[in-house]
Protein backbone atom coordinates (compact mmCIF):
# COMPACT_ATOMS: atom_id res chain seq x y z
CA UNK A 1 0.00 0.00 0.00
CA UNK A 2 1.18 3.56 -0.73
CA UNK A 3 0.80 6.20 2.40
CA UNK A 4 1.22 9.99 1.85
CA UNK A 5 0.94 12.08 4.55
CA UNK A 6 -0.19 8.85 6.77
CA UNK A 7 -3.44 8.51 4.38
CA UNK A 8 -3.82 5.54 2.21
CA UNK A 9 -3.77 6.41 -1.35
CA UNK A 10 -6.00 3.40 -2.34
CA UNK A 11 -8.36 4.33 0.26
CA UNK A 12 -9.16 7.90 -0.72
CA UNK A 13 -12.28 8.65 -3.18
CA UNK A 14 -10.31 11.00 -5.12
CA UNK A 15 -7.75 9.06 -5.81
CA UNK A 16 -9.65 6.26 -6.81
CA UNK A 17 -10.94 8.53 -9.23
CA UNK A 18 -8.17 9.63 -10.67
CA UNK A 19 -6.74 6.30 -11.19
CA UNK A 20 -10.74 5.49 -13.29
CA UNK A 21 -11.00 2.72 -10.19
CA UNK A 22 -14.16 4.91 -9.71
CA UNK A 23 -16.28 6.01 -12.01
CA UNK A 24 -16.83 9.81 -12.35
CA UNK A 25 -18.77 12.68 -14.57
CA UNK A 26 -14.89 13.80 -15.68
CA UNK A 27 -15.56 17.58 -16.66
CA UNK A 28 -11.89 18.13 -17.94
CA UNK A 29 -8.41 17.33 -16.47
CA UNK A 30 -4.80 18.18 -17.41
CA UNK A 31 -1.74 15.89 -16.51
CA UNK A 32 -1.99 17.63 -12.72
CA UNK A 33 -5.48 18.67 -11.96
CA UNK A 34 -8.95 16.72 -12.33
CA UNK A 35 -12.79 18.54 -12.65
CA UNK A 36 -15.70 16.33 -12.20
CA UNK A 37 -18.94 17.18 -11.27
CA UNK A 38 -20.21 16.93 -7.29
CA UNK A 39 -22.29 13.54 -6.98
CA UNK A 40 -24.25 15.73 -4.61
CA UNK A 41 -24.53 18.83 -5.91
CA UNK A 42 -25.95 21.78 -4.39
CA UNK A 43 -27.30 22.99 -7.97
CA UNK A 44 -26.94 21.30 -10.91
CA UNK A 45 -23.31 21.61 -12.33
CA UNK A 46 -21.26 21.79 -8.90
CA UNK A 47 -18.61 20.57 -10.16
CA UNK A 48 -15.06 19.81 -7.72
CA UNK A 49 -11.32 20.28 -8.68
CA UNK A 50 -8.64 18.57 -7.34
CA UNK A 51 -5.41 17.93 -7.99
CA UNK A 52 -4.59 14.22 -9.30
CA UNK A 53 -1.39 14.28 -6.78
CA UNK A 54 -2.66 13.10 -3.37
CA UNK A 55 -2.78 16.22 -0.61
CA UNK A 56 -5.16 16.13 2.49
CA UNK A 57 -5.75 19.85 2.44
CA UNK A 58 -5.52 22.45 0.32
CA UNK A 59 -2.21 24.05 3.02
CA UNK A 60 -0.39 21.10 2.00
CA UNK A 61 -0.46 22.28 -1.73
CA UNK A 62 3.06 23.54 -2.30
CA UNK A 63 5.73 25.38 -4.32
CA UNK A 64 4.78 26.10 -8.26
CA UNK A 65 1.81 23.29 -8.03
CA UNK A 66 -0.50 26.13 -6.27
CA UNK A 67 -0.17 28.37 -8.46
CA UNK A 68 -1.52 26.06 -11.15
CA UNK A 69 -3.88 24.52 -9.48
CA UNK A 70 -5.68 27.90 -8.72
CA UNK A 71 -5.34 29.00 -12.35
CA UNK A 72 -7.25 25.56 -13.14
CA UNK A 73 -10.02 26.48 -10.49
CA UNK A 74 -10.34 29.93 -11.81
CA UNK A 75 -11.00 28.72 -15.79
CA UNK A 76 -13.42 25.53 -14.35
CA UNK A 77 -15.28 28.54 -12.51
CA UNK A 78 -15.19 30.83 -15.35
CA UNK A 79 -16.96 27.49 -17.47
CA UNK A 80 -19.03 26.83 -15.24
CA UNK A 81 -20.57 30.01 -14.77
CA UNK A 82 -20.63 31.08 -18.86
CA UNK A 83 -21.70 27.24 -19.65
CA UNK A 84 -24.63 27.18 -17.29
CA UNK A 85 -25.63 31.38 -17.74
CA UNK A 86 -25.55 31.32 -14.07
CA UNK A 87 -25.86 34.47 -12.29
CA UNK A 88 -22.94 34.13 -10.12
CA UNK A 89 -20.68 31.11 -8.70
CA UNK A 90 -19.12 30.56 -5.80
CA UNK A 91 -15.75 28.91 -5.20
CA UNK A 92 -14.73 27.38 -2.23
CA UNK A 93 -12.67 24.98 -0.33
CA UNK A 94 -13.64 23.15 3.48
CA UNK A 95 -10.26 22.54 5.07
CA UNK A 96 -10.61 19.80 7.96
CA UNK A 97 -13.19 18.19 9.19
CA UNK A 98 -14.37 21.02 11.78
CA UNK A 99 -15.09 23.35 8.45
CA UNK A 100 -16.58 20.63 6.82
CA UNK A 101 -14.49 18.24 4.94
CA UNK A 102 -15.70 15.12 4.05
CA UNK A 103 -13.08 13.83 1.62
CA UNK A 104 -9.67 14.24 2.69
CA UNK A 105 -8.02 15.63 -0.29
CA UNK A 106 -7.97 18.88 -1.48
CA UNK A 107 -10.74 20.03 -3.36
CA UNK A 108 -12.44 23.84 -4.68
CA UNK A 109 -15.87 23.63 -4.64
CA UNK A 110 -17.70 25.00 -8.09
CA UNK A 111 -21.08 25.91 -7.34
CA UNK A 112 -23.38 27.84 -10.32
CA UNK A 113 -26.03 30.59 -8.81
CA UNK A 114 -28.66 31.55 -10.16
CA UNK A 115 -31.05 34.63 -9.06
CA UNK A 116 -33.52 32.81 -6.54
CA UNK A 117 -31.78 29.48 -6.27
CA UNK A 118 -32.56 29.58 -2.63
CA UNK A 119 -29.56 28.40 -1.50
CA UNK A 120 -27.49 30.26 2.02
CA UNK A 121 -24.26 30.30 3.49
CA UNK A 122 -24.81 32.05 6.79
CA UNK A 123 -22.31 32.81 8.79
CA UNK A 124 -22.74 34.10 12.99
CA UNK A 125 -21.54 37.56 12.95
CA UNK A 126 -19.38 37.76 16.27
CA UNK A 127 -17.71 40.82 17.53
CA UNK A 128 -14.55 41.51 19.29
CA UNK A 129 -14.87 42.50 22.68
CA UNK A 130 -12.66 45.80 22.06
CA UNK A 131 -9.96 47.33 19.74
CA UNK A 132 -7.33 45.90 22.05
CA UNK A 133 -8.72 42.31 21.51
CA UNK A 134 -9.03 42.48 17.66
CA UNK A 135 -5.50 43.61 17.56
CA UNK A 136 -4.51 40.80 19.07
CA UNK A 137 -5.98 38.37 17.09
CA UNK A 138 -4.52 40.14 13.76
CA UNK A 139 -1.17 40.12 15.67
CA UNK A 140 -1.21 36.27 16.13
CA UNK A 141 -2.46 35.35 12.62
CA UNK A 142 1.06 37.59 11.20
CA UNK A 143 3.10 35.86 13.26
CA UNK A 144 2.42 32.87 11.97
CA UNK A 145 2.67 33.69 8.44
CA UNK A 146 5.68 32.41 6.86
Amino acid sequence: MLFLGGVCMEECLFCKIVSGAIPAEKVTEDGCHLAFLDIYPANKGHTLVIPKKHYAHFSQVHGAEIGDYIKFVQKIAFAVKKSLNADGVNVFLNEGKAAGQLIMHAHFHILPRFEGDGLEFKVNRLEYADEAEKRQFARRIAAAVV
